[in-house]
């Protein structure tokens, strides 16, 4: 299992190897939530500190290490656009026209990037149906019923 220590490691090497150009200022990096669909975000705290926040569940060795390194390079990217952070704001919106994606790129993440979504799209569901069977509910076939045809109006 990965613990904090691990996870702040990984942090704090990204930010050097990576984002060498982006001021980093009252930030932190923790474990929290078990997500089916959210890898990681970024917040405000209540006192006005940044928080990067990696879901839960990628404590587990099953997990590849380059997807939890390229989701705190995606929240840290967020960070450096200005989404709580310090810095000015670069965008409206955070996604808008692949910002990140291309940021990332640029940093030399595509590799990883493509590695993370063959992996999400052939094993993360199966894994996450694995680590959170409570979860995972059934799929029921809902049936329609359908009012009779009738060519005659009443």
């Amino acid at each position: 299992m990965r613990d904090d220590t691990w996870l702040e490691q990984r942090f704090d090497q990204i930010w050097t190897l990576f984002f060498p150009d982006v001021e980093k200022k009252n930030v932190s990096i923790r474990w929290k939530g078990k997500w089916k669909n959210k890898f990681g975000h970024i917040t405000t705290t209540k006192d006005k500190k940044s928080e990067i926040v990696i879901n839960k569940l990628f404590k587990d060795l099953q997990v590849p290490e380059d997807v939890i390194k390229l989701t705190i390079a995606h929240e840290i990217v967020h960070y450096s656009h200005g989404f709580h952070s310090h810095l000015p704001r670069l965008h409206k919106h955070p996604h808008k026209g692949g910002v990140v994606e291309k940021d990332l790129k640029k940093r030399g993440f595509s590799y990883m990037l493509k590695k993370e979504k063959e992996w999400q799209k052939k094993e993360w569901f199966n894994l996450f149906k694995e680590l959170m069977p409570h979860k995972v509910q059934p799929r029921t076939r809902i049936i329609k019923q359908r009012k009779p045809f009738s060519f005659f109006r009443l």
